[in-house]
């Protein structure tokens, strides 16, 4: 047996006998790129205690991975095609590890943002690469249950980073979270070299750089315009983003358009399958991350619990993905994939639409069925979604495909945070100034305390900390009416500190079942549109046909 796999995919004569071995390699990669953001949803508190981070510097510490991750994802995936597959997961997962590095030496806002970007442009050279090495390495018939796999390797670490966050962070710093992508990235890499194949398109003609290059314009100015606008405002950076991303977006159509070799041929998004497939991902990830960034809150600060006991309460989560996914590889084949996903959208539409229950007297048992809800709605929508987008791709695009489909996803995810986060903050803030109105709290006080759940239960430890200090000066007190005033002051300020930890946590709560109503709504109205968009019958792309036409005429040769 070879240490190093040298024989390329495209040259064996029957399929990979260790394709199963190298899925758990490509799922492994998958793993840490995924909970290198969900982590962070548990770490940010430590995080901006000891830096000192503004909520701007909070922002662009989770988002500063997310954009370089959605602008590269298509250019460097098709460089992957052209040159080596396997070549761009073993550089990205080098480059994640180097930024993970960087991030655990990291000691300001700068440098942390800095090192959340390098691996994000890591993130981006593996996620595509993950998909293609799968879809080049797995012969057709068992593409769809790798898919799967791979789709319940995502479920797992939506939910499995606050658990492993949590679990560092009881006996390490923050920067542990950082720390412990690189050992898993290191296996990666040898396993790498073990494992996969070598592959790469068996044909391709010169890469269309300026499209590619288009596309890291357009994407990367929508995805910082959905951070910069709904988060910190319309103000020149936001709309001149969204400038550059509308001119950039019309350009790159009508390069790709005029192109005789695209990077991406806009035409496929003619095809109902390849649209519905797309749009229903983006949807999917909309809702997941948008209820996964409020959830978590409250979980955290409404409820008490710490890292490691909300990582936990996530995990329901993680295995009815794995229920939901096998759910699809049994139904699919039978009745299709527009049902088995028109299914799952109704079923996260209907976990959003329960969470609209929730109130100041909710307990974790009300986030139970919502989150096994979503988690089977994730299991049955979006394994079939993927392998049809990676289906409308020939051999020597599956690199671009798995970036189409990651594209999709993270301009998805990005949305659901930046529209329901920032829906949330709103009426988050709203609901506590009803629930305040005629308090002694100050102007300034209120201020701060409408600028996240976190700063509002600060608010009320301040004034809890000062009901403490009068009630210890009245206890040392000498003069009886000194010490009864004190003691008195004391009293109503510890009184004001309950009332406004109770206005924070029901104004969290409803702020959480407001949002999730426009969440429902939203994907309530995209699950009729993807509906609409999917065929009953499945067909391949028409370049896949002619593809596979031309390979059984060299067979036959």
């Amino acid at each position: 047996m070879r240490l190093v796999m040298t024989e390329p995919v495209e040259k064996m004569e029957r399929p990979y006998a260790r394709r199963w071995w190298a899925l758990l390699v490509l799922c492994l990669s998958l793993l840490i790129i995924v909970m290198a953001n969900t982590a962070l949803t548990v770490a940010a508190p430590d995080m901006t205690r000891d830096l000192g981070l503004s909520s701007a510097d909070l922002q662009w510490v989770i988002d500063g991975y997310t954009v370089p991750y959605a602008a590269l994802m298509l250019l460097l995936g098709a460089i992957g095609d052209k040159y080596s597959r396997r070549g761009a997961l073993v550089l990205g997962l080098a480059v994640f590890g180097g930024g993970a590095v960087f991030g655990y030496l990291a000691d300001s806002s700068t440098t942390v943002i800095a090192a959340r970007a390098v691996m994000g442009v890591g993130a981006a050279l593996i996620m595509p690469a993950t998909l293609s090495l799968l879809a080049a390495t797995f012969p057709r018939a068992e593409r769809a249950k790798a898919i799967v796999l791979w789709t319940a390797t995502a479920g797992l670490a939506i939910a499995a980073g606050p658990v492993v966050a949590g679990a560092l962070l009881r006996d390490h710093g923050w920067s542990s979270t950082f720390l412990i992508n690189v050992p898993i990235a290191a296996v990666a890499i040898v396993l790498a070299f073990v494992l996969i194949p070598p592959s790469k398109a068996g044909h391709h003609d010169r890469i269309d750089y300026v499209g590619g290059l288009l596309s890291v314009l357009w994407t990367g100015s929508l995805v910082y315009m959905i951070i910069e606008g709904p988060h910190f405002g319309w103000h020149a950076k936001a709309v001149a983003a969204a400038v550059v991303a509308g001119a950039g977006l019309v350009a790159f159509v009508l390069w790709e358009l005029r192109h005789p070799r695209p990077i991406l041929d806009v035409r496929r998004f003619a095809h109902r399958r390849f649209a519905g497939s797309n749009l229903a991902v983006a949807l999917f990830f909309l809702a997941v991350f948008g209820a996964f960034y409020y959830l978590t809150q409250h979980l955290q600060f409404v409820l008490g619990y710490d890292a490691l006991q909300t990582g936990v309460r996530m995990l329901p989560l993680a295995g009815a993905v794995f229920v939901g996914s096998a759910l699809t590889g049994f139904l699919t084949p039978r009745v299709g994939m527009k049902w088995t996903v028109s299914a799952g959208m109704v079923g996260g539409t209907t976990a959003l639409a329960l969470l609209t229950r929730v109130d100041a007297g909710s307990t974790y048992g009300d986030f139970l069925a919502p989150l096994i809800i979503l988690g089977l709605a994730i299991g049955l929508a979006l394994s079939p979604c993927t392998d049809a987008i990676m289906g409308a791709f020939p051999e020597s695009e599956l690199g671009v495909g798995g970036a189409v489909n990651d594209t999709s996803l993270e301009l998805g995810g990005s949305l659901g945070i930046a529209i329901l986060g920032s829906l949330l903050a709103t009426s988050y803030g709203n609901h506590l100034s009803d629930a305040t109105a005629g308090s002694k709290l100050t102007a300034s006080a209120l201020d701060t305390a409408q600028d996240s759940v976190g700063a509002g239960y600060a608010v009320a430890q301040g004034i809890g900390d000062k009901a403490h200090a009068l009630a210890a000066q009245a206890a040392k007190a000498t003069d009886p009416q000194q010490a009864a005033q004190l003691k008195q002051q004391a009293a109503e300020l510890a009184a004001g500190a309950r009332q406004m930890a109770d206005a924070v946590g029901s104004s969290f709560s409803d702020a959480v079942a407001h949002t999730s109503l426009v969440g429902a709504v939203i994907l309530g109205i995209g699950t009729v549109l993807v509906a609409v968009l999917l065929p009953r019958r499945e067909k391949p792309a028409p370049e896949v046909k002619e593809q596979e036409r031309e390979l059984a005429d060299s067979a036959a040769a």
